[in-house]
């Protein structure tokens, strides 16, 4: 408990919100990266680019958010807390968390099954459909493979 509290008052002051899309979206990605055991180099590269392009961010702004992303994975219990500030985007932008996953599962050129499990759990929490996280797992991995 106490340890709880040291937490609370120690967050820096440019701590983003659970509730920010963002950090929700960086926080998924961070995990899905060590859900096979490793998180290489090329994927921590595909997370930094698909944060730096979608939300038009520096690389000095994405680590800063990886590393608070990594702090709120490493207390997270389940995707709940996440896919909550997720759920009420525009589809547009579900579909397009739902790319950037893919892009990172094959990153290393490995579709490991514990990526595809999660992909498909976390579509089907922010309303993602089974045929358009099909669709982009398909096109995704095949540009990869090209």
């Amino acid at each position: 408990m106490f340890e709880a509290i040291t937490r609370l008052f120690n967050k820096p002051e440019n701590a983003l919100s659970d509730h920010d899309p963002k950090l929700a979206v960086a926080a998924l990605l961070v995990h899905l990266a060590s859900v096979d055991g490793q998180a290489n180099e090329a994927e921590r590269r595909a997370i930094k680019g698909a944060l730096m392009d979608y939300y038009s961010l520096d690389e000095a702004a994405v680590d800063q958010l990886m590393e608070q992303a990594a702090l709120r994975d490493a207390e997270a219990v389940d995707f709940y807390k996440f896919t909550s500030a997720l759920s009420s985007l525009e589809a547009k932008d579900r579909i397009e968390i739902v790319r950037m996953m893919w892009m990172v599962v094959f990153a290393d050129s490995k579709n490991h099954e514990l990526e595809d499990n999660m992909v498909w759990r976390v579509a089907e929490l922010i309303g993602v459909s089974s045929r358009d996280r099909t669709i982009l797992r398909n096109q995704i991995g095949k540009a990869e493979q090209a």
